[in-house]
């Protein structure tokens, strides 16, 4: 053996020869080979016998003595050896992921909503319902809207008590339908939430009503009008105490146009026994004030005498939700029935509301009081019975109470008269009403089935002709038909990862597993690039924190699927494949405010920037009304409607969609921009290869006209000769001019026209014809983003007088019209004496009376002002209206909180565009940093720091976008001021 002195300080072996290596390794293989086995004591001669079993086993193994090649030597296994042929196996890099990341991370579980975990017990039998589905006649589609905080999604819970097998708390509300975190953390709804239940009226009849309930708060009016696009009518929910607010006002009108029936709920009537304390006289007369709100709104838009809400027609319920009462004066009659024996229930409900009195002795119903002080029947017969219930449960004097639950059959366990005040009072009052059998009576008698309602649907949002054979199927709700649905939302699933689409079933019936046409937004059988092929992956009706999944759901109902998701961005039209005639689209949701509010936004890692645009993409997805937008900067900018709407989509698209952190610039707003004369000269552009000249001037349009385009009253679908009409009567546009409008811009429905001016004995009309489509694209970019400062122009009417083009269509491609059409659009309004726009917010604060100078105080720093202040009927706050720039209200309703120790309320909606006082294009005023600009500089100052913000430089002038022989013109007529 070598020891230890054999080798150098490098391990070479410097030792003597060896003679031999291999006499070593052959008997050190022979001794490997030979069976190490030591024989137990007492079993030697079994063991003998094994061992030489095995010797006659052993098979020998033949010597390999080829050459193999370094690259092909194999010094460990493979991964495949190790681990098996199925599983897949990564090489990394050494050191490309960083230390802090573990090498297989766990598996996180992402829970953005609440939901069940199981199916929950429900009364009625999930296969009935899937049933129900198939008869359109039992089934209505409802949308629960009204003001925050007034009762819906209460309204929602008592429903889901009354369907579902839970138990109530006292303590804490359940929000059944506020899934989403936010609303959780909030205590607001914030996403629209449909909910599918079978009830039944008062007959015992059942009916499957598909419910959505909708955010109260003024920001989020998007999912209500996302919501009123589906039903057929609404459930209106109104506090007795605050009366009609800001926006229930918005929410009646936009029912209006969009032609749903409107249904009344008075809400929290326990809040005049409880709060205001007043007698059950006084309170008849609050009632009565509240629903003439109503009534007076809906007069001023539609004074039609069928859409008057009133209770003896039966549109109007009463109810406590927060208690889970709600009452009809029919429901209440019929329990005077079951109580006292036969009477005519719907006589006897006739004469519960009015000037009818009851007299006592005579026991017979008068106009007239036999005596001054005797009350109206309403009084007497319904708030007399519940104010002494409320008044004896709360007293505690456990005798009395039992004596009168006694006379209304009401029996409670001795231990339940030991309860807390307000579960013993829910207690009775569960007794008292039952199942609220009033409000489904109200909805299935005054809200119409999708037979009836599908029609009015379809003439109103469908946006091909009415003669085809598949709208006339359509409108009849035929099963059989071809499969059209109307697609309005978008729900992320509880691990924000994919979405569901939320639609109506207007016509055929949609099953699992089919393929499907989804039509986006942009879609026309001109232009049919918008259109993609998909499979309906999943089908379930909605139950807000479970689904119920179904194999097909026939025409008339509400239903959420799975699978057709990836190329909706807000709304879409699903159609049949087989479908061969022309296909049109249903129109997008129109809504009733504006997104005016915008915050710049990036990623604080850079390299995060895709995940954030993935982000942004869902966050489009799941708000109707964000929109996103890259400024030529490079800027990614948000718009929502107010701070708290994008305080939400921030945290969505954070948390649920990106993961990422994001930097949020200072909110600012959109500013759009307008003219205010005629513009001074004629201005004209040619092509750039000087064959084709376009001349145009602007003026702005008419008051009212800018709202009439954006509310749909006139759009450029219409034939000329209606549109001419429309402009003939209403605004007194000669015919000529009236028929001549080639388009509104920007997209088809913006506040500005593009008129075609010229003369049939000057120009060719026909080769005119030809560039037409260009010219329109030229005014549409140029609509889109105005000279000024890049944004929007409001309020601008182009009038094209003279064109002269070059024979040759090679000379006058949309490569040279297109760009020279913008040119002339920007070159003509800034003619016309340019100014800026910006938007403005209506404020309705509720404070009380000794609160109402610091309202005025915090809303004169803002350059706001207030247009009413009022007292609120029958309640001690006051309703102050005033109107503020959206640039200035940022942060305004801590301010006023602050002031007012938190007694002051406000809310804000987007209401109107109003012009910046001062010239945006002065160059004369001298702008001093970090200095606020006040009265005529404001303008300038907006327009500038726009500009920097978008890269834009700082001047802006005529002569950019004039010719140079249309300057020197100018210049020699001695005009050289009006080129800026």
């Amino acid at each position: 053996m070598a020891s230890f002195e054999d080798y150098d300080e490098f391990g070479n072996y410097i030792g003597a020869d060896i003679d031999s290596d291999d006499e070593e390794e052959v008997q050190q293989n022979e001794f490997l080979q030979q069976p190490q086995v030591q024989p137990l004591e007492g079993f030697d001669e079994p063991m003998q016998e094994v061992h030489e079993e095995n010797a006659l086993m052993a098979i020998d193994e033949p010597a390999h003595n080829a050459v193999i090649l370094h690259e092909d030597k194999q010094y460990y296994p493979s991964a495949e050896e190790v681990y098996g042929a199925d599983v897949e196996t990564l090489v990394q890099e050494e050191d490309a992921q960083p230390l802090s990341e573990p090498i297989i991370a766990p598996v996180k579980v992402r829970k953005w909503t609440v939901e069940e975990k199981d199916m929950p017990e429900t009364r009625f039998d999930k296969g009935f319902m899937l049933n129900m589905t198939a008869f359109p006649e039992f089934v209505r589609n409802v949308a629960v809207v009204g003001h925050l905080h007034h009762g819906k999604t209460a309204l929602m819970d008592m429903l889901v008590f009354e369907t579902h097998k839970m138990v109530w708390d006292s303590d804490h509300q359940t929000r059944y339908t506020d899934t989403h975190v936010l609303s959780r953390e909030r205590g607001i709804s914030i996403k629209s939430s449909p909910m599918s239940f079978v009830l039944s009226t008062s007959a015992g009849k059942s009916h499957l009503i598909h419910l959505v309930d909708t955010p109260g708060h003024v920001n989020f009016v998007d999912e209500v009008a996302s919501a009123i696009r589906m039903v057929d009518g609404v459930v209106l929910v109104v506090d007795v105490v605050e009366g009609v607010m800001v926006n229930t006002e918005h929410i009646i009108r936009h029912c209006l146009q969009e032609g749903v029936k409107i249904t009344l709920v008075v809400n929290k009537i326990d809040r005049l026994i409880l709060e205001l304390r007043i007698k059950p006289a006084d309170a008849f007369y609050k009632i009565k004030h509240t629903i003439e709100e109503v009534n007076t709104i809906i007069s001023g838009i539609n004074p039609d005498p069928e859409l008057r809400l009133s209770p003896e027609n039966g549109n109007v319920a009463f109810a406590s939700t927060d208690m889970h009462w709600c009452f009809t004066l029919r429901s209440f009659a019929q329990m005077y029935a079951e109580t006292y024996g036969p009477l005519d229930v719907s006589a006897f409900a006739d004469r519960l509301w009015g000037n009818i009195y009851f007299d006592s002795e005579t026991r017979k119903f008068t106009r007239k009081p036999a005596d001054p002080e005797a009350n109206r029947s309403f009084v007497h017969f319904i708030l007399e019975p519940l104010y002494k219930l409320y008044s004896q449960v709360l007293s505690e004097e456990t005798d009395d109470l039992k004596q009168t639950l006694d006379g209304l059959h009401i029996q409670l366990a001795p231990v339940m008269y030991k309860m807390d005040v307000r579960p013993l009072l829910k207690a009775v009052l569960d007794q008292f009403f039952g199942p609220a059998v009033g409000l489904v009576d109200m909805i299935v008698e005054h809200i119409p089935s999708p037979l009836e309602g599908t029609a009015s649907k379809v003439e109103r949002t469908y946006t091909g002709p009415m003669s085809s054979e598949l709208v006339a199927r359509m409108k009849a709700c035929d099963p059989e038909a071809p499969v059209m649905v109307q697609i309005t939302k978008l729900y992320h699933t509880t691990d924000a990862q994919s979405f569901r689409a939320f639609g109506r079933v207007i016509s055929g019936t949609v099953r699992k597993g089919m393929e499907i046409k989804v039509l986006g937004e942009g879609y026309s059988p001109e232009d049919e690039e918008d259109m993609v092929k998909a499979v309906v992956d999943d089908i379930w009706i909605s139950e807000s924190r479970y689904f119920v999944p179904a194999e097909e759901i026939p025409a008339g109902n509400l239903l959420l699927l799975g699978g057709v998701d990836a190329s909706i961005t807000k709304t879409a039209t699903l159609a049949s494949i087989d479908i061969e005639e022309d296909l049109y689209i249903f129109r997008p949701v129109k809504h009733m405010t504006q997104s005016v509010l915008k915050v710049a936004i990036e990623p604080i890692a850079p390299s995060e920037l895709p995940k954030m645009l993935s982000g942004l993409r869902s966050v489009n997805k799941s708000y109707p009304l964000v929109s996103t937008k890259v400024e030529e900067s490079g800027e990614h900018v948000l718009i929502g409607t107010g701070e708290l709407y994008l305080d939400c989509v921030m945290h969505d698209l954070r948390r649920l969609f990106s993961e990422i952190e994001i930097k949020v610039s200072d909110p600012v707003t959109k500013f759009c921009e307008t003219v205010l004369e005629t513009s001074a000269l004629k201005c004209y552009a040619d092509t750039p290869n000087k064959k084709n000249k376009i001349t145009m001037i602007a003026e702005p349009l008419e008051r009212g006209i800018a709202e009439d385009i954006e509310t749909g009253r006139v759009n450029i679908r219409m034939s000329a000769k209606e549109r001419g009409k429309f402009f003939e009567e209403k605004y007194q546009w000669d015919l000529l001019a009236s028929r001549s409008i080639w388009a509104f811009g920007p997209d088809d429905s913006g506040p500005n026209i593009l008129l075609d001016d010229t003369l049939p004995s000057q120009v060719d009309k026909k080769l005119l014809g030809t560039v037409k489509e260009h010219i329109k694209q030229g005014f549409q970019w140029g609509a889109r983003e105005g000279p000024l400062c890049d944004e929007p122009m409001r309020n601008v009417k182009f009038r094209i007088l003279d064109a002269s083009l070059a024979q040759e269509p090679i000379f006058r491609g949309g490569g040279q019209i297109v760009p020279t059409a913008r040119r002339v659009c920007y070159s003509s309004f800034l003619m016309a004496t340019p100014r800026l726009m910006e938007p403005v917010y209506f404020v309705e604060v509720q404070a009380p009376a000794d609160c109402i100078s610091a309202v005025y105080t915090v809303l004169a720093r803002r350059r706001g002002h207030v247009t009413q202040d009022i007292p609120k009927a029958g309640s001690p706050l006051y309703t102050v209206k005033a109107l503020i720039p959206v640039i200035d209200a940022n942060g305004f309703e801590t301010d006023l909180r602050t002031a007012t120790q938190g007694q002051a309320f406000c809310l804000q909606v987007f209401d109107h565009w109003s012009i910046v006082p001062g010239d945006p294009t002065d160059t004369s005023i001298k702008l001093r940093p970090l200095e606020p600009a006040s009265g005529q500089a404001l303008a300038r100052d907006l327009v500038l720091k726009t500009r920097r913000r978008k890269g834009l430089g700082d001047q802006i002038a005529v002569s950019k976008y004039l010719d140079d022989e249309f300057i020197l013109a100018l210049s020699a007529s001695g005009h050289a001021d009006l080129l800026g």
